[in-house]
């Protein structure tokens, strides 16, 4: 295997998030007194959810707004009368008593470590996201963890990648390699920063992006195989 580094996005990549934002959202609205929800309310705070942290993304909105507008916009759009300041906090303590494990991940992670080095990438919040790898049984296998609220820009922008690299042990392009699920955040900046790329895409979707895995896997199993064939291709 020709990698030494290996750059693993967090969320849906090695934690399934969705799961776990589900089982946070639900404690958040049962300690807030909501005992039951009003139809679609999840999947509206999911959508408001997204659509905040795309502006993030492309820098027109701060993490720390984000975190609380996301609920207060939830509760405004239904009609609840919650303190989303509360939420917020609620919902960032119980993230990490939640973490479900993506099939696989905690093999892959020490597999590869016992290889060459492996690196966490995730734009989330970095408090939280450091306790949701501890959960999650990942630390042992992890050399270090970069973050978009430590970097102060956030996937894709070369920048972030830049700051992550210099965290590692070793860094060479050609050596590293970047596993994700989002072709927008993971892929398309192992390609602005000239590296290789692994898109971990379960659900078979479609690419119609500019961004360009070098391969694509359905399933963490896959990772390793896919990485050795490269190797001789």
């Amino acid at each position: 295997m020709k990698h030494r580094l290996f750059l693993f996005d967090l969320d849906d990549t090695l934690l399934d998030f969705k799961a776990s934002e589900q089982l946070s959202f639900d404690c958040t609205m049962r300690v807030l007194g909501l005992a039951t929800q009003p139809d679609g309310l999840f999947e509206r705070y999911q959508a408001i959810n997204i659509a905040l942290w795309k502006r993030f993304e492309t820098g027109g909105v701060s993490k720390d707004v984000l975190k609380v507008e996301r609920f207060r916009q939830t509760f405004d759009a239904s009609g609840l009368d919650l303190d989303p300041e509360a939420a917020s906090r609620l919902y960032l303590d119980s993230l990490s008593d939640t973490v479900v494990l993506i099939d696989g991940a905690r093999e892959l992670c020490a597999t590869l470590a016992a290889i060459g080095e492996v690196g966490i990438i995730t734009n989330g919040v970095e408090q939280i996201q450091h306790r949701r790898i501890v959960s999650a049984g990942l630390r042992d296998h992890v050399s270090f963890v970069a973050t978009s609220e430590a970097c102060g820009h956030a996937k894709p922008d070369r920048r972030f990648f830049e700051f992550t690299v210099k965290m590692a042990r070793a860094f060479s392009h050609a050596e590293t390699v970047i596993v994700g699920d989002r072709l927008d955040a993971d892929i398309l900046g192992a390609n602005r920063f000239g590296i290789e790329s692994c898109w971990f895409n379960p659900a078979g979707l479609a690419n119609h992006t500019e961004a360009l895995p070098t391969f694509e896997v359905a399933r963490l199993h896959d990772v390793v195989p896919a990485l050795r064939g490269l190797a001789v291709a």
